[in-house]
This record gives structure tokens, C-alpha cells and sequence, in this order.
């Protein structure tokens, strides 16, 4: 699967793919997690099917020291049979109406993950579209956040983080996804990124 389109950050890349988040080779897969890191359905449910029982062990054992994961933040695992070295599962918000603080707690969702990888020498990692399944988060918004603080986190990080691609599963939310880059690549090449 290659990248279908690619904003250059400096070095580093920010690139969009539309296609099955378990079928990319990256240091590291984000998966859009429940707080109770019990497994579910969507990316959440493929995660597990294609990375096997190994994750749902390691997930046991952090339920078991902390309980739960609070919603904006994430935890650790290996990856399984993923073709990837760890799994962060990062809790993403419920939308209810986008004055709960939603915005703030899928902001920070990205930047824990992003965090994280720096902290694991991640030099690469891929995204869901975090909270826009049954959680329900609106695509063009979730869209907008998730370009915005990826793009801004390799702005101003010039460490082991080299490449971030965010992955779309429908053709819809890709096109979605591609018009908040275009708009980023349109900034940077005439300087007027914000």
C-alpha cells in the first residue's frame, strides 16, 4: 500500500492513506481503544483478529496494574503478529455535541501516541481516524484536528518520529482527509501555514 498523498514537513512526512491499517508496515499502530482496553469492534476488532491473543494478554496484565485508560491518553502493548513492533491504544472521546471538551481530548490522543513513539524511538507510525466509528466524532472535524496536530508535532520535533500516516478506511473520509492536507501543503508552500 503506498501513500496517496504526502505533505512534506522539513524531513519528515505526513502522509495519507486510504486502506487497511493492519497491512502497513510501521514501527508502530495506533489503535482506536475503549477505556476499559477490552477490544471491540472496528479498528479496535481488525487490530485484534490480525494481531492475535498476544495483545489481549498485555492488555490483561495493564488493565490489571492500572484499570482502565482515561480517555485522551493510551497504553502500550507489542504488536502481535502486526507488522509492527507496538501498539498504542489510545481512548478517544465520545462526541456529544463538541462542548465537552472533545476537540481538546482527540488533540490529545495524537500528541500521548506521538509522545510515546519519541519515547520508544518510533520512527514510524500509522493513525486511525480516532472516534469518527461508533463513537461517533464527525469526519471533517476529526479530519481537521488530526492533519493540524500531526503536522504541527513535526514542525517543532526534530526527534526519532520520521514519518506519520494517517489512515482512512472509506473512500469518503479519505477525500476528507486529503482536502485538510492539501490546504496544509498549499500553507507551507506559500508560507501561510498556521
Amino acid at each position: 500500500m503506498s501513500s496517496d498523498f504526502i505533505v512534506q514537513v522539513g524531513h519528515h512526512q505526513l502522509q495519507l492513506l486510504k486502506g487497511d491499517i493492519t497491512a502497513i508496515t510501521v514501527d508502530a499502530i495506533v489503535n482506536a481503544a475503549n477505556s476499559q482496553l477490552a477490544g471491540g469492534g472496528g479498528v479496535d476488532g481488525a487490530i485484534h483478529r490480525t494481531g492475535g491473543p498476544e495483545i489481549m494478554a498485555e492488555l490483561h496484565v495493564v488493565r490489571s496494574r492500572i484499570g482502565y485508560c482515561e480517555t485522551g491518553s493510551a497504553v502500550v502493548t507489542g504488536a502481535g503478529r502486526l507488522p509492527a513492533k507496538y501498539v498504542f491504544h489510545a481512548v478517544g472521546p465520545i462526541y456529544r455535541d463538541g462542548n465537552h471538551g472533545e476537540a481538546a481530548t482527540l488533540q490529545s490522543c495524537y500528541t500521548t501516541c506521538l509522545k510515546l513513539a519519541a519515547e520508544h524511538e518510533v520512527k514510524t507510525i500509522s493513525f486511525p481516524s480516532i472516534s469518527t466509528g461508533v463513537y461517533g466524532y464527525p469526519v471533517e472535524e476529526a479530519a481537521a484536528i488530526a492533519v493540524r496536530v500531526t503536522a504541527e508535532w513535526l514542525r517543532e520535533h526534530s526527534g526519532p518520529v520520521r514519518v506519520i500516516k494517517l489512515v482512512q478506511f472509506s473512500d469518503r473520509d479519505h477525500e476528507i482527509y486529503r482536502r485538510f492536507a492539501q490546504k496544509l501543503r498549499d500553507g507551507f508552500a506559500t508560507g501561510t501555514h498556521s
